[in-house]
């Protein structure tokens, strides 16, 4: 298909990164969705309320030890790439595709999109070897890098993101969150509503959420504070640390520790390890059933109790029963404090 522009477009120097290789304006009133693709760059979208969305492409040599010139990158966008940058219907498309016939990677070139667009525009992005950054959104967002990470401000909507190898950063997101990395990590702050959140081999850190959270890690630790509504914090390895909840809390890890503060209890607890210790902290004055194994129970504060009391189990009520909570620690001790 070649290379395709408007007349109108810019070109600048593409030695200096931080200046467009091109730049096509479109009218902000015909642009609904985003598609864009890119096979080796990274991709960023921010809405705004301007008249005007803007594609700024950025192409630089796949390769750190060489540079092209101007000249250079167009003669290779011509004889290796089709380059789309246009408004198809109500779609703006920003595409960078190699041809089918191209096979030398060690002197490819990255290309990259920098998109303005309205606030409530649909996206689908994919590259596989970028970045991908998403600012003052609001709609469906879908969004897949192979080996770069994701970051995400300000978004509310649907949102749905994968990368194979990088890290997950998102803050001030709202209504759907549905966010995976196999490599990274995630750090997931003042965000509402339903989260899915899933790494298989990094940390998650959670911070000032409200609604509906699930975090999961294969291989690392979970840690929380200021939560609120329901949480779900599993992992099959690290520890987890969570602090300040306003939340029903279901927690389970088989290789670390648990440590669990509670300050406004919900619903009802239930941590499970099948490896390392428990310690729970729980606001006094509410009613409990309370249902505690490990090899060794310790308690604190424990008033207005009925029940049954044994080393390594409790089985009872607290202020007459109310919440329950459910702490298992096969092979590990329990700590269980009422302040």
């Amino acid at each position: 298909m070649g290379l395709l522009i408007l007349a109108s477009a810019t070109a600048t120097k593409a030695q200096d990164n931080k200046v467009p290789f091109m730049t096509k304006n479109f009218p902000a009133s015909g642009v609904k969705s985003i598609e864009s693709t890119t096979s080796g760059g990274n991709i960023s979208v921010s809405g705004t309320a301007g008249g005007e969305a803007t594609v700024e492409v950025f192409i630089q040599s796949g390769n750190s030890r060489k540079q092209y010139t101007n000249d250079e990158i167009q003669k290779k966008l011509n004889d290796e790439w089709e380059l789309t940058v246009a408004l198809e219907g109500q779609k703006l498309v920003a595409r960078a595709k190699r041809k089918k016939n191209f096979n030398n990677w060690n002197n490819s070139l990255s290309i990259s999109f920098k998109i303005t667009s309205p606030k409530n525009t649909n996206t689908t992005l994919t590259t596989s070897g970028g970045n991908i950054s998403l600012n003052s959104l609001q709609g469906s967002q879908d969004f897949t890098t192979s080996g770069g990470n994701l970051n995400i401000d300000q978004v509310s909507g649907k949102l749905k993101g994968r990368t194979s190898g990088g890290n997950i950063n998102v803050k001030n997101a709202s209504e759907y969150l549905d966010l995976v990395t196999s490599g990274g990590n995630i750090d997931a702050e003042s965000c509402s509503g339903e989260i899915k959140l899933s790494t298989s081999g990094g940390n998650v850190m959670l911070s000032q959420l409200k609604g509906n959270i699930d975090a999961t890690t294969s291989g690392g630790s979970v840690k929380g504070e200021s939560i609120s509504g329901e949480l779900e914090a599993h992992t099959s390895g690290g520890n987890i640390r969570l602090s300040d909840l306003a939340c029903s809390v279901t927690a389970s890890t088989s290789g670390g520790s648990i440590d669990v503060s509670i300050k406004e209890a919900v619903k009802f607890v239930k941590l499970s390890n099948s490896g390392g210790n428990i310690d729970l902290q729980l606001p006094a004055n509410k009613g409990y059933d309370l249902h505690v194994s490990g090899s060794k129970v310790k308690t604190q504060n424990l008033s207005n109790f009925k029940g049954d009391v044994e080393e390594d189990e409790i089985d009872g009520v607290v202020n007459g029963g109310g919440i329950a909570v459910n702490v298992r620690a096969s092979s590990g001790r329990v700590s269980v404090a009422l302040k």
